[in-house]
Order: structure tokens, then sequence, then C-alpha cells
């Protein structure tokens, strides 16, 4: 059985790839050999061609520089995927799953967007729900406090078209429990979280994961692991935690999470030293 098959659904190559960087590469100003990275991800259930072939389309994607040493070529993170890399860390590790302070406002972006425009629609859309945004209604979208507009749709050139407010608040006859049902499928996140706790219940026995997790290497659960998790929270808008149902899971999922990344992380990091192949990326690319 496909060692990934334990989460669900199969994780994209990509973002299996990203996980793998940002637990590995970043923060540290290095690129690893397309060997070493086939090494580690056979055994997660991804093949060589599907390997090389991510890989290849990351770089034109502008996510990681090649650099050749010899007969080898290594793969490093871009500034771009390293912003993308670290909003993810910070997300998992500052951010959390549990929203306990929202002060009670919202930051409302709306937009309109020639109809011929579909990719920069799609673009703008990804930006705005990877940063905690629902559609409220047609062409506006909202997320529960305060968030950083310019930084989200930067690069995208689309500022002349988009609208922004923050600081709003709610008032009759709009309630914010309403808007977050309207804006949020509320229960899809729930069941995220329910879905997360299954996979990688003590059921699966004391080496944690899920079934087939557990058979595997600690870098490879700890890989799945965090692709998961970041999977989950990438799909929770971070809504505030006193207008959502009782015993909502997020903070039992994140409590799991801990508990496996910090079992995972010295026998992962001990079988990273040995197993991949990495160079310093101080100087140019090939």
């Amino acid at each position: 059985m496909n060692t990934l098959d334990q989460a669900g659904s199969t994780p994209r190559p990509q973002s299996l790839m990203l996980s793998f960087f940002g637990i590995h590469a970043l923060g540290r100003d290095v690129a690893l050999s397309t060997g070493s990275l086939i090494d580690v991800f056979g055994p997660a259930g991804i093949t060589e061609d599907a390997v090389r072939s991510t890989l290849t389309r990351m770089v034109k994607r502008g996510l990681l520089e090649r650099y050749r040493r010899g007969r080898k070529t290594y793969f490093g993170p871009t500034e771009r995927a390293t912003e993308v890399l670290r909003g993810g860390y910070d997300r998992v590790w500052h951010t959390g799953a549990v929203n306990r302070d929202w002060d009670g406002t919202w930051t409302l972006v709306g937009f309109s967007l020639p109809e011929a425009w579909r990719s920069e629609r799609h673009d703008l859309r990804s930006r705005l729900v990877w940063n905690g945004f629902g559609p409220l209604q047609n062409g506006l979208w909202v997320a529960p406090g305060t968030v950083d507009v310019p930084e989200v749709v930067a690069g995208l050139g689309l500022d002349s078209y988009l609208r922004v407010f923050q600081g709003a608040t709610a008032v009759a006859p709009t309630d914010a429990r309403t808007v977050l049902h309207t804006a949020f499928d509320v229960d899809s996140v729930a069941k995220g979280y329910e879905a997360f706790l299954a996979r990688w219940s003590t059921d699966a026995g004391d080496t944690g994961g899920a079934r087939e997790a557990g058979e595997a290497s600690a870098l490879v659960r700890q890989l799945l692991l965090h692709t998961d998790w970041l999977e989950q929270v990438r799909q929770d808008p971070h809504l505030p935690a006193e207008h959502l149902p009782e015993g909502w899971p997020a903070a039992r999922a994140e409590e799991r999470f801990h508990e496996l990344a910090l079992r995972y992380e010295a026998p992962a990091r001990q079988e990273a030293a040995s197993a991949l192949d990495l160079i310093p990326v101080a100087d140019s690319p090939a």
C-alpha cells in the first residue's frame, strides 16, 4: 500500500517537497542533491520520475534554484519559496490552530475583476484563502482580525481593483456568528481536524502516526506529519474560538501534532544528517 494512503488522500509531491525543504533547508542556506531527495521520497511513495519532474516544475515556477557540482545537481529554495516556507512555519509554530485573541473586528476585501481574468482571479482567491479570508458574498471577502492585505496581494498587480477595510465590526441585524458560518465552512474545518486526529491516533501503536506511517522511518513519518498538519491549518482560517461549537477539535489536534513532531524530531534529524547530500549556496546557482 502506498505510504501516503494514511493521510486520507495522497499529498501532492510539491506539497511534500515544500514541507521537506521547510524542515531541512529553511534558514540554513543549503541545497539538497537530487539523489538524496530520491532516496528520501522513495519510502514515502514518491517515484524517482515524480521527484525529478516535481523538481523541474518547481524550478520553472520560481520555487527552487538549481546548482551543479560536477555531475551532481542540487536544489535550494528561492527567495520566493523561502517566504512561503517562513509563512508556513509561522502558521504552524507561532499562530497556532486556536484563535483565543480575536478583538471582534474584521478585515474586508472587495474586488471586481474583468471576466476574462480567470488566472488573476484564481491567484487572488488563493492568496486570500491562505491568509484566512472567506467569501461573505459576491466579490466581498472577510477575515477575522487585522490582516496585512498589501502584503497578501503583493506582486499580483491588482491593487487598483481592490477595496480594503480594516477594523470593521458586525452590527445588527448581522452578528459575528452569522458572518462566520456564511463565509466559512465551519463543519468542514472541524471534520478536517477530526480526520487528522483519526489518522495520527495512538490506535496506530506507540510509534505514532497512522498504520502505514508507523511502519516508515522517522524521517518519512516526520515529512508526512508536517505535510498533513500544514495542509490542515491551511484550510482553517483561524476562526475565533468564542464563536465555534463546543468541543472544537483544533486544540486536541494541535496537541497531537506537537507530541508527534517532538517524538520524530531527534531520530529524523539523525537520519537526515546521514542521508542528505547538501551543499552551502552562498554562491550563484547554475
